[in-house]
């Protein structure tokens, strides 16, 4: 499968609206990092509703400063500049999750695959890593903001992926034996960025928590496993039981429950 090259005209015609949340749509060549190019952006005045994309980062960054990259024209790397109506700063910590759960649903209707979550920034098929969210607050001359980086797999072979664990939406379509289904990377973008207007909008609207927590934690394939949390120093091991009003992850361990606002989680292989 080859996905097309990124129409960054499409993307204009089909997102950006006078009632639209996105109202610039930039596509470069190459970027060090969506993500810092952005925050730049945001801290010399630009507005919420800019999206940056790229066809390839030679710095893109995941969790923990790691490195993320791909080969050229074969992911999504893109970041989104937004600020929450009605929703106030202190709870902002939904915005990565909220962002996983637009990935989820885009690729469950646009390419039919079964994308899950792994809290808090992972997008999965199975125990395969397609992509990853980071988000980051950054202070602005109108208030603080928050950038939302996204990054994707989309047409990469088994030979290009960067660790065994990883995966691509063109290698899950391919186990599905959809042969017929052609990628393109405009559309996987369109739909994302679809879906997280409308995620961002019910829940500024709703002004609750409730709804989202709902269906983050219907998409979640880390609620009831064994996992181990890694956050700094420290290691903690236990089931992890829910996700609080606050987007933490709370996990049982024999110590009592524990809740997480941040961490590299293990999913733990449960042993007769």
């Amino acid at each position: 499968m080859r996905a097309d090259p990124i129409d960054a005209a499409a993307l204009t015609r089909e997102l950006v609206r006078p009632d639209s949340a996105w109202h610039t749509i930039d596509v470069v060549e190459q970027a060090g990092s969506t993500n810092a190019d952005l925050a730049a952006r945001a801290r010399s005045g630009e507005r919420p509703g800019a999206v940056l994309i790229t066809d390839f980062q030679s710095a893109g960054r995941g969790r923990q400063g790691r490195v993320w990259t791909a080969p050229p024209g074969t992911g999504i790397a893109m970041s989104v500049l937004v600020r929450p109506a009605l929703i106030p700063p202190a709870r902002w910590t939904w915005l990565p999750l909220l962002t996983g759960l637009a990935v989820s649903d885009a690729l469950r209707q646009r390419v039919a695959l079964p994308a899950d979550l792994k809290w808090p920034n992972d997008v999965l098929v199975g125990e395969r890593k397609l992509g990853g969210i980071l988000a980051e607050r950054v202070e602005t001359p109108s208030g603080p903001a928050v950038v939302l980086g996204i990054g994707l797999n989309v047409t990469l072979g088994p030979d290009q992926l960067p660790v065994p664990t990883a995966t691509s939406v063109a290698i899950e379509v391919d186990r599905l034996g959809a042969i017929d289904l052609v990628l393109e990377r405009t559309t996987l973008i369109t739909t994302i960025l679809v879906s997280l207007e409308r995620i961002l909008q019910q829940w500024s609207l709703t002004g609750s928590d409730a709804a989202v927590a709902i269906a983050y934690t219907e998409r979640c394939s880390t609620l009831g496993r064994r996992v181990r949390v890694e956050l700094g120093t420290s290691t903690v091991e236990g089931i992890a039981d829910a996700i609080d009003p606050d987007g933490r992850l709370i996990i049982t361990t024999p110590e009592g429950p524990q809740a997480f606002s941040a961490g590299d989680i293990t999913h733990l292989r449960t042993t007769n």
